[in-house]
């Protein structure tokens, strides 16, 4: 999968944006990133979409709603956030970001 990064990196808010595989490998990233802070969160963008997969089939199962398939995650803290969908990912700025905008160009990408 070739993700479009600059399209991504045109959100507002947008600082990085990023392609990692299912091992946690960072692909190819744009943005304000340094090349070993790349690499630790491909590895956190991995887990964290494996460990969402994982609760979206256990609450299918537990509780009869449909959860699945598994589309992607946020997280926000402090200033930044970062969305993930499918095996890229992109960092904002939380104040300046719509994340409606931001999951439709990460289910674009």
């Amino acid at each position: 999968m070739a993700v479009n990064l600059d399209k991504l990196m045109k959100l507002e808010g947008a600082i990085a944006a990023g392609e990692f595989t299912d091992s946690g490998d960072m692909v190819a990233y744009k943005g304000e990133m340094k090349e070993e802070h790349a690499k630790m969160v491909g590895m956190m963008c991995a887990a964290n979409t494996l460990m969402g997969k994982m609760q979206a089939e256990s609450f299918s199962a537990y509780t009869g709603m449909n959860w699945t398939p598994f589309k992607g995650w946020a997280v926000s803290a402090g200033d930044f956030s970062i969305c993930a969908t499918g095996n890229a990912g992109v960092f904002v700025e939380t104040a300046k970001a719509d994340f409606n905008a931001i999951f439709k160009s990460l289910g674009e990408a």
